[in-house]
């Protein structure tokens, strides 16, 4: 197993992406955008973005989602140069989680399409919005204005859930409040698989019940013990094959998220790829 120390050693990509993988962990070619979000390897990225980012394309990933934008910047970067870094790896920047709201759309479009970005995701909501149904819908409505704001430059605005959407509140589930009360012309969902099963509800019953909603998944297993813990894709109990294979879910892209590793990340990362790289969707 290949320690962390060991993956960082280095800063130069090249040599950085022949260390790390073993040609027996390396994935046959692939034709899918097979994207990974880049929280999942928050520490690797930090401590060396060109280096993973090198790692990942040897890996056989091809998009990637961004989760370090702020104050204009993404990791520290001018959106250019963020922009550069990713498409020189042989990457493609196609969405990004940020904070964002009706105040500072614009400023967030105007970075993300300097960086390459095609979406824009918001990972969360404020812990007040939480507390009621009211809050929930006055969010929405905050969605909207945002959505209507990123579909005049040209970028679809996305929710990304958790779990807590799932809670019921006055006999009402939030998120199918957040479904019911977002314009579906201006405001996707990137349904979050791990958290939604979580939660205890089904992506499948999800794109049957709102059919086109959900153009970005973050594909993101759970393991079969009591602490129901996110795990390599494949090696859970959620079944990816027929999540992928539905037609009603809008899907456009997919992007690995994993929480916590009970191997090496990159190893697991790299079974992740392999496993989704073999199905057939």
């Amino acid at each position: 197993m290949l320690s962390r120390r060991t993956f960082i050693k280095t800063t130069a990509a090249a040599t950085l992406a022949s260390v790390v993988l073993p040609s027996n962990l390396l994935a046959g070619p692939t034709n899918k955008d097979i994207g990974i979000q880049l929280y999942t390897i928050r520490d690797y990225v930090n401590d060396d973005l060109p280096g993973t980012l090198a790692t990942l394309k040897r890996i056989g990933y091809g998009t990637v989602e961004a989760a370090g934008y702020g104050d204009g910047k993404f990791y520290g970067m001018s959106p250019k140069e963020f922009r550069k870094l990713v498409i020189d790896s042989g990457l493609k920047p196609i969405s990004s989680h940020c904070s964002v709201n009706p105040k500072n759309a614009q400023q967030v479009c105007d970075d993300h399409l300097e960086a390459g970005a095609s979406y824009v995701v918001v990972p969360s909501m404020p812990s007040e919005n939480k507390k009621n149904l009211d809050g929930y819908k006055s969010i929405a409505e905050d969605f909207n204005k945002i959505g209507e704001i990123c579909k005049k430059n040209g970028l679809p605005f996305g929710y990304h859930n958790h779990a807590f959407e799932f809670e019921k509140l006055d006999n009402e589930i939030p998120y199918n409040v957040l479904l019911n009360n977002t314009d579906t012309d201006i405001v996707f969902f990137q349904l979050d698989t791990y958290w939604m099963v979580y939660g205890g509800f089904s992506p499948i019953d999800y794109f049957k019940q709102f059919p086109g909603r959900f153009e970005l998944l973050h594909v993101k297993d759970m393991d079969e013990t009591s602490e129901r813990k996110s795990t390599e894709i494949g090696s859970g109990f959620i079944d990816f094959r027929k999540i992928l294979k539905s037609r009603k879910s809008g899907m456009e892209y997919i992007f690995v998220e994993q929480e916590e590793f009970a191997i090496d990340p990159i190893e697991s990362i790299t079974a992740s790829f392999n496993y989704l790289n073999s199905l057939k969707y």
